[in-house]
């Protein structure tokens, strides 16, 4: 029998979230402003399947190059190729 290989295989413990988050989704995620250059931390919120990136770049930095509608442009470097991402806010965190 084939195994699937659907867009969330294998990411059980990766995208699973605490068992008691302080609130379900905050606003101040959803309206956050970056800039292009800006770089910023790719973290999976998967209870928002909008705009929502691909499990293996979770954990991943980037650099904002644009923005798309409501969401950014964010390069990254996935072994040796240069990728553009296009990412909602809500998975997105500025790096200090």
């Amino acid at each position: 029998m084939r195994k699937s290989k659907g867009f969330k295989s294998r990411s059980r413990y990766k995208l699973k979230r605490s068992i008691r988050p302080k609130r379900a989704n905050p606003i101040s995620r959803k309206i956050q402003v970056f800039e292009v250059g800006n770089k910023v931390h790719i973290i999976v919120d998967s209870s928002i399947h909008r705009g929502q990136p691909h499990p293996r770049f979770h954990g991943k930095t980037g650099e904002v190059v644009g923005q798309k509608g409501k969401a950014y442009l964010v390069a990254i470097k996935d072994g040796n190729k240069a990728k553009e991402l296009i990412i909602r806010p809500e998975h997105l965190k500025l790096q200090e």
